[in-house]
């Protein structure tokens, strides 16, 4: 696509999700940006317009050559001028095995071999479109196919099921109208007093007004404080540690901040005999990214489940670690809660430092959280698990895609 001037808004009526080189490979898509739809639907940038069953190729900046397939609920999002959009002909090739095999290790040499540029890296698509695509006869290709479908789908559910869970957790706390924030309508924070300073914190930032109204929300109904959640369990960032490389058979991929948002991480492998033990996580942690900047589209503030496969992950320091304490109040219920826009919010205005921020640990621990009765923690609990289970199976079918191909290949 063209080189083109971005104007970014709010309102869902007047604005459409945008999808950077970036963007495109992050597994929950409720954060993201969004374009002025009237310029999304310019003739100069409406061919811009994803729909399912694309292969997205990042083709400008570090990470060139990287590989997305569209899944369902990405209809009707728009992609930026980083973005190479294959769309394959449906009476020559099915798309799940088209982005199969450039998702392999056989497509990703033929397409990073044609990435050129030194400081920022480029493609273009008259670099690729000679690459040959090896043919095997309708029933393999179908097979394979199917299951990069069915993983695409999966991840479709995967994300429908988080946003049910958070919109369920706020609707049965009777706290609705924080869902639908529109913090950026709300005016800026200029002028304001506060009356309640003491010498925990003389930062502006953390007395934020509009972040105060929703801790405020939160505060009218039933809570329990996030350092009484934790309490037997765990509140902190991680240790510190010098990472020690490891060959993969023997040692544990460390997964960063901005890696950890991915739908398949690619960090380094470490030794995990070298680190300390809170690399690696108990079932159901909720991590927070600790440190960053305060950027809209940083991943400061965010939050993940580390759960299922992810437990054989490591994770870096760059995290608060959340282990509820209580068996009643699982870390699954928690999610639902630190994946909304409001907590996210919240946490940001708990921000000290200079450059780099991280959370004031006593604010954090006075983070108020809705409680609900058990059978509604449970349920939504419930739902986030289910969730997870399905991201689960999408990655073993992507997975299994990939071993048929190959084996057809080397086979």
């Amino acid at each position: 696509g063209p080189q083109f001037k971005r104007v970014y808004l709010t309102d869902p009526d007047h604005s459409v999700p945008f999808v950077g080189s970036k963007d495109m490979l992050v597994a929950d898509f409720s954060a993201l940006p969004r374009l002025r739809k009237i310029d999304a639907l310019s003739r100069q940038l409406s061919y811009l317009k994803l729909e399912s069953g694309m292969t997205l190729i990042s083709c400008s900046g570090f990470n060139a050559g990287r590989r997305s397939y569209v899944r369902p609920d990405m209809d009707g999002f728009w992609s930026s001028q980083d973005v190479l959009k294959v769309v394959p002909d449906r009476d020559k090739i099915r798309p799940g095995y088209l982005y199969a095999f450039l998702a392999s290790r056989f497509g990703e040499a033929l397409v990073k071999g044609k990435v050129y540029g030194s400081a920022v890296k480029h493609i273009e698509p008259h670099h690729i479109e000679d690459l040959p695509v090896p043919r095997f006869g309708d029933a393999v290709e179908n097979e394979i196919h199917e299951l990069v479908q069915g993983a695409a789908e999966l991840r479709a559910e995967f994300q429908a099921d988080l946003e049910a869970a958070t919109r369920d957790l706020f609707y049965t706390a009777g706290l609705e109208d924080l869902l639908d924030l529109r913090w950026h309508e709300r005016g800026r924070d200029l002028g304001f007093a506060s009356r309640r300073v003491t010498s925990t914190s003389l930062r502006a930032l953390n007395f934020q007004p509009r972040a105060r109204r929703i801790l405020e929300r939160l505060e009218e109904r039933e809570y329990v404080t996030l350092g009484e959640i934790c309490e037997g369990g765990m509140l902190r960032t991680g240790k510190r540690f010098k990472r020690v490389e490891a060959d993969p058979a023997h040692g544990v991929r460390l997964v960063g901040q901005r890696q950890s948002f991915w739908v398949r991480p690619e960090g380094r492998w470490i030794s995990a005999e070298q680190a300390p033990d809170d690399i690696l996580q108990q079932d159901e942690t909720v991590l927070i990214a600790a440190h960053g900047t305060l950027g809209e589209n940083e991943v400061y503030g965010r939050s993940i489940l580390v759960t299922g496969s992810w437990l054989d992950n490591a994770f870096s320091q760059d995290f608060v670690r959340v282990v509820s304490g209580d068996a009643e109040v699982p870390g699954a219920y928690l999610f639902a809660f630190f994946r909304s826009e409001a907590a996210f919010r919240v946490l940001r205005s708990m921000s000290v430092g200079g450059k780099q921020q991280e959370y004031h640990t006593k604010l954090l621990r006075q983070l108020p959280l809705p409680v609900l009765t058990q059978i509604d923690r449970d349920r939504i609990a419930t739902t986030v698990r289910a969730a997870y289970k399905k991201r689960d199976e999408a990655d073993r079918k992507e997975d299994l895609a990939l071993a048929r191909l190959e084996e057809a290949i080397t086979g």
